[in-house]
């Protein structure tokens, strides 16, 4: 390793400039995305607009506030909307800039706040989403509720919902997600469901959930038409004229959950994302168009096994672009109305947002890699002409040396194919010995994908020493409907002998120290490292982070609704089924040394979780050590916890299994 360069560490991952998806001008010249550096001094971090060239001349700043966020380009290119709290503002607001520079304006003040921004293509009007208290008929009154609430002695939570919080706060409010328009010349503000008894889905309310004709006459929502809201609910597309308030449901016989409505161009079509719910909680969906005139839906893709996201239509209404991801990465895909598959327009990495310019001619994205950060670039529609656009972080790597990352496939379980990351120490020689770390992926149906993770950095990891696996153990996402649901009613079993399988297949590498194995997972990995300690003990050392121990008392989770289908049964029907996937249960064999990290705000997985498995430990006498943040959730998110996190970690494996090379014996 040359001297002027290093290993990637904890404080360069605070050090890098994090580059959010763009949004592209009408002409395809110019893309404005988010840029939000750290200090971790001050631990906290602050967020503003760029403007970056898309034949890759000099990007420059756009904004100097240090809460903006989601900027979305006006169809006629005279303005960039976006979110921010500023001065005197207690909840983000609507604020416009011009794209050639000068002060942004706050567009309007909405007591509730406002997110999920979407133009009107008419650039009159922008539609946003605001959390509100229905029973409320103006803004005045929201901001006096809001005021009361705020300032009350009292704050327990009341509710008789089968769901009252999710992720890391509470739903017992009584508000729900309305979407608003606002008028660009005067400013004037409208909920557009006031009246209609209609909400948005409430699991986080985002600009994919809705969407607003061409001509501004008609709104398309994923709603819960539930008596009760839930997050396991099948969801429909309801249509409402913004005029009148009349609404329509489209998908009420559908049988299926339908999200994500997106209008055509010319207003003839709309399409949604189905989920057949009833077939499995895990069904990765499927496209279906509805022709509006006629009434008329059908399956597009008829032949595509994976799951789709981020749609936008091409200007001529005959092609959707979309994001799929497809073993172990994410791509930008185009779909004709009458292709059975798509095509690919630009490989992951890990694209997670794209543009497309007005025309149709341009695309501007973000995408990151296992070796890089997101980073923006821009390309022809059809793919061709690809260029990076900003270097914003260019200085930071030029400092900084990677390992190599390596794509694998083995044989797991049932000797059905397994895909493997490899990251390796930026100086491995393979003729030395070196400690094997797994990185276990949550979800579990999620995966290990060629992207850039902040909070799991595998660079980092494989920085200090290690060899870094992450294996796409059975009933990851990104390989079709079956494998999601290979593990249904079985957690544990397979995933263990596909993590096994890898650990297996790195030893026979020979440059693997079989006395330095070492595995690390979070979530539904953290559940893993936990199923592990009572299945094996060949591994020197475990981190569980914010990991599912107990099946029985994790019925506390904001999610609880999916064990029946999930696991395969409530425990109170099949004791011997839930037990059996539960890591607890084997609780007489654990033996492996293992660091347990929780987060008190964590809702889906709640912190009493760790206590538990830390408090089983002690009392079985097995080595442990607990580091528990009373300010963080499912996440470690603040600068300094996330130094002391990657601290902690460090300091614990080095004691059972230190890294770096070893001669060989």
């Amino acid at each position: 390793m040359p001297r002027s360069q290093r290993p990637l560490r904890v404080e360069d991952l605070w050090a890098i400039k994090r580059i959010g998806s763009p949004t592209l001008s009408p002409d395809g010249r110019t893309a404005c995305a988010a840029v939000t550096s750290y200090d971790m001094d001050k631990n906290e971090g602050s967020t503003e607009l760029w403007l970056f060239p898309t034949d890759g001349a000099r990007a420059r700043r756009l904004t100097a506030g240090d809460k903006d966020s989601e900027p979305c380009w006006s169809p006629d290119g005279r303005w960039i909307a976006f979110a921010a709290k500023r001065k005197d503002d207690e909840e983000p607001q609507v604020y416009l800039i011009a794209p050639d520079g000068g002060e942004a304006r706050r567009l309007a003040s909405v007591a509730s706040g406002a997110l999920g921004l979407r133009w009107i293509a008419d650039s009159k009007r922008i539609a946003f989403i605001s959390w509100v208290w229905p029973d409320l008929k103006t803004d005045k009154e929201q901001a006096k509720r809001r005021k009361e609430r705020k300032e009350a002695k009292v704050k327990a939570h009341l509710s008789e919902r089968r769901e009252f919080r999710f992720w890391d706060h509470w739903l017992t409010d009584g508000r729900e997600p309305h979407v608003f328009a606002a008028d660009v010349a005067t400013g004037r503000t409208r909920d557009l469901l006031a009246g209609t008894g209609l909400a948005l889905q409430l699991w986080e309310p985002s600009a994919e959930l809705y969407d607003v004709h061409p001509d501004g006459g008609e709104l398309a929502l994923t709603v819960d038409l539930n008596p009760e809201p839930g997050m396991m609910d099948e969801t429909d597309i309801v249509v409402v004229n913004i005029a009148t308030g009349r609404q329509r449901t489209l998908t009420a016989d559908s049988g299926f959950g339908d999200a994500n409505p997106r209008y055509s161009p010319d207003g003839r079509y709309i399409v949604w994302n189905s989920y057949n719910l009833k077939r499995a909680f895990n069904d990765q969906g499927r496209l279906t168009l509805y022709e509006r005139h006629r009434g008329h839906t059908r399956r597009l893709g008829s032949r595509l096994d994976r799951a789709t996201s981020r749609h936008a239509w091409a200007p001529d209404a005959a092609t959707l672009y979309m994001l799929i991801e497809d073993h172990g990465r994410q791509g930008l895909y185009r779909l004709g109305l009458n292709d059975p598959l798509p095509t690919m327009v630009a490989r992951g990495g890990m694209i997670t947002g794209f543009a497309l310019s007005r025309d149709g001619s341009r695309i501007a994205l973000d995408r990151s890699m296992l070796s890089h950060p997101p980073a923006l670039f821009a390309l022809a529609a059809d793919g061709r002409s690809e260029r990076p656009i900003e270097s914003l972080n260019r200085a930071l790597f030029a400092r900084v040396r990677l390992g190599t990352t390596r794509e694998l496939t083995i044989s797991g379980w049932g000797g059905e194919p397994v895909q493997i990351w490899v990251t390796y120490p930026p100086n491995f020689d393979p003729r030395k010995k070196w400690p094997l770390l797994h990185s276990i992926h949550g979800g579990p149906h999620a995966a290990h994908v060629d992207g850039w993770h902040f909070r799991w950095n595998t660079q980092v990891f494989a920085g200090y020493g290690y060899v870094v696996v992450g294996v796409n153990y059975h009933g990851s996402s990104g390989f079709g409907q079956r494998w999601l649901e290979t593990i249904t009613g079985d957690y544990g079993t397979k995933e263990f002998a596909d993590v096994e399988a890898a650990t297996d297949f790195m030893l026979r590498q020979r440059y693997i120290d079989r006395g330095r194995l070492v595995a690390t997972g979070g979530s539904y990995g953290g559940y893993m490292v936990a199923y592990m300690n009572g299945h094996t003990d060949r591994y020197r050392t475990f981190v569980c982070h914010a990991g599912c121990y107990d099946w029985v008392s994790m019925m506390a989770t904001d999610a609880y609704m999916f064990f029946a289908k999930e696991l395969g049964a409530f425990h109170w029907d099949n004791p011997a089924r839930v037990m059996k996937q539960s890591p607890h249960h084997y609780a007489r064999r654990f033996k492996t040394p293992t660091l347990v990290i929780h987060g008190e705000r964590d809702y889906r997985v709640p912190a009493t979780q760790a206590l538990q498995y830390y408090d089983t430990l002690k009392a079985r006498g097995v080595a442990a050590r607990l580091v528990y943040f009373p300010d963080e959730n499912h996440w470690i998110l603040k600068p300094q916890n996330s130094r002391l996190w990657y601290r902690e970690f460090f300091a614990w494996i080095k004691r059972y299994a230190p890294g770096g090379p070893a001669r060989r014996t």
